[in-house]
């Protein structure tokens, strides 16, 4: 089944955060009773893919200053039917930065979010199932903005607060600081 990959690796998401069981039920169950979740046609919502990125030094992370919702987020997109969530992040991470080149830090999720996102012309409401992978940019560290984007920086994780209050952005962060401190 397509969806299985994706079912290991929520399960194993679960298993290494407890206290998040709740979203991360939300998710699985999202998945199991929706075998189209990979489409945006999906009126409920669907699955979207997310890539943190941070340089070399793995003190910065890049963040694109979102067009149509005029807030600093991370890179991101809709699976559009592909079932690999990690491909999508490392595509979507690829064509909203122009980086050369990313790899994996791990292939285990960094984090889970479910959001809503506001109807738009002839686009009802909907949540968006956000699967997030820590990446790394492994070539040069210019970067190009996209169509989808009003700007993008290069941002010291501790300098995060400066560009964004979502309570999900500063969970990236934290999360991705222990990974690369090796806990």
């Amino acid at each position: 089944m397509h969806r299985e990959p994706l079912l290991k690796l929520l399960s194993q998401y679960r298993e290494g955060h407890p206290g998040e069981e709740d979203r991360t039920n939300q998710f699985i169950d999202f998945v199991e009773r929706n075998p189209e979740c990979f489409e945006r046609s999906l009126q409920e919502g669907h699955i979207t893919g997310s890539a943190w990125i941070v340089d070399s030094s793995g003190k910065n992370t890049l963040l694109t200053h979102h067009r149509k919702l005029n807030i600093w987020l991370q890179p991101g997109g809709h699976a559009d039917g592909n079932h690999d969530v990690m491909a999508v992040a490392l595509q979507e991470g690829l064509e909203e930065t122009g980086l050369s080149e990313l790899e994996a830090v791990t292939t285990a999720i960094l984090d889970l979010d479910i959001h809503g996102i506001p109807a738009r012309k002839d686009e009802p409401s909907h949540f968006h199932y956000d699967v997030r992978f820590l990446l790394r940019q492994c070539g040069g560290n210019d970067y190009v903005v996209s169509e989808e984007s009003h700007d993008l920086a290069w941002v010291p994780m501790e300098k995060l607060d400066d560009y964004s209050e979502e309570w999900s952005m500063r969970r990236m962060r934290r999360k991705a600081m222990e990974i690369l401190a090796g806990r």
